[in-house]
């Protein structure tokens, strides 16, 4: 399977974040990146892996956490 590189700019736009988001996971190193001289590419597989990686389940027991105000 072939992956694609991404730019910064669409991984924003995938991510449905500014251009700021994704710059400061490459700058923490959260993400996996590739740099191609002065230009940063990120993987399609790394994006999706992030996502997955921080996705919250919802609680499927039937209970709330939250305590009921009285």
């Amino acid at each position: 399977m072939k992956d694609r590189y991404l730019s910064v700019d669409q991984v924003a736009e995938m991510l449905g974040t500014s251009v700021r988001f994704p710059r400061r996971l490459i700058a923490e190193r959260r993400i996996t990146f590739v740099k191609v001289g002065r230009h940063v590419r990120i993987p399609e597989s790394a994006v999706e892996a992030f996502i997955a990686d921080h996705t919250v389940q919802p609680v499927t027991n039937g209970t709330s956490r939250l305590k009921a105000v009285a």
